[in-house]
């Protein structure tokens, strides 16, 4: 898996402390999240499953702001995590 320097950016603040929740997009998580050979599934209204490998993450797209609120960031990091992805395990 390769990223591009604007996913490495979203990896990178996922993991940050304190996390930048406000200044993470939605739509970079979900292009991280392709990039690390996942999956994004639509489900009803703004519901969307995350899915890595085995793993997966039931959440909703945030509205009406396109910013990823703090427990959808902890979601997707524990997702990350589980799969073995840090910003340490990228190139």
């Amino acid at each position: 898996m390769k990223l591009n320097k604007k996913q490495k950016r979203t990896l990178e603040a996922i993991f940050a402390r304190p996390t930048p929740h406000l200044q993470i997009a939605w739509q970079d998580i979900e292009q991280l999240m392709l990039a690390c050979d996942g999956r994004v599934l639509e489900g009803s209204g703004s519901a969307v499953r995350l899915l890595l490998g085995e793993r997966r993450a039931y959440l909703h797209r945030p509205h009406p702001h396109k910013e990823a609120k703090a427990y959808q960031v902890k979601a997707v990091k524990h997702l990350l995590e589980a799969a073995g992805i840090t910003p340490a395990t990228v190139r």
